[in-house]
């Protein structure tokens, strides 16, 4: 498996910015389609953005289309989430997920096999 480690979470105020960034590190060939998710406090895990090998971002949760930007650098087997406009309801810790190859994203927690630990990301004044 891959081992997935988030970093750049932390507090921020409303409309402010952060990128939150994802570490890969062990069996590479898993780290292929790879996914944003967040968990709010009480509520289910649910995707936020997916990005295949080619760097084509096929998804986007529709409350943070255009303000979330997802990329990725292979060379440095790093992921990131550029989150803008930030809003108090995208208070969550935020995961990376990684997967073996597919021709598609998937949104599925249940499709990802590897999972980071988390970081935390809160929208407030």
């Amino acid at each position: 498996q891959v081992q997935l480690v988030e970093s750049g979470g932390g507090l921020v105020q409303p409309g402010g910015s952060l990128r939150v960034s994802c570490a890969a590190s062990g069996y590479l060939p898993d780290f292929h389609v790879i996914g944003w998710f967040r968990q709010a406090p009480g509520k289910e895990r649910e995707g936020v953005s997916c990005i295949l090998n080619n760097h084509t971002v096929t998804y986007y949760l529709d409350s943070v289309k255009g303000r979330f930007n997802m990329s990725r650098d292979n060379a440095k087997n790093m992921v990131y989430l550029q989150m803008n406009s930030l809003l108090p309801e995208d208070t969550a810790v935020y995961y990376c997920a990684a997967r073996r190859p597919l021709l598609t994203c998937v949104t599925d927690p249940a499709d990802f096999g590897s999972w980071g630990q988390g970081t935390q990301v809160t929208v407030s004044s």
